[in-house]
């Protein structure tokens, strides 16, 4: 992103980072499988992907389930069936942040991402 070690830096340079660049910091580890499969650590998290949810409060720790959306703005995740009550009652989805899961399933319905990870596998 930047070279400046100044915390306000990093800072504005994350806020204002293009997509292009976002989709890059919405990043999560990958399942120890995986990692040996794909000789990768981590790969940006898509939506399809299956993630299970390894920080947070009780109630969703542990959970696994498909990634229902990616919001690139807030550099959060929308896992499916994850919500939060509001003060009315009603259900939220909960916005997760890609460091807390770890990818358990790549969604490789994408000509384009199952071709990237076939170079990933050859490449090492």
């Amino acid at each position: 992103m930047t070279t400046s070690h100044k915390a306000r830096k990093q800072r504005r340079a994350k806020m204002d980072a293009p997509f292009h660049r976002r989709r890059r910091m919405v990043s999560a580890h990958l399942d120890s499988p995986l990692i040996r499969e794909y000789n990768v650590r981590s790969l940006p998290v898509r939506k399809g992907d299956t993630v299970k949810i390894i920080r947070g409060s009780r109630d969703i720790k542990g959970t696994e389930n498909k990634v229902a959306s990616v919001d690139l703005g807030e550099y959060k995740i929308i896992i499916e069936n994850v919500t939060v009550a509001k003060a009315d009652g009603t259900q939220t989805e909960r916005l997760i942040d890609p460091s807390d899961v770890i990818i358990t399933k790549l969604d490789v319905s994408d000509g384009w991402r199952k071709k990237k990870l076939e170079d990933l596998k050859g490449g090492a």
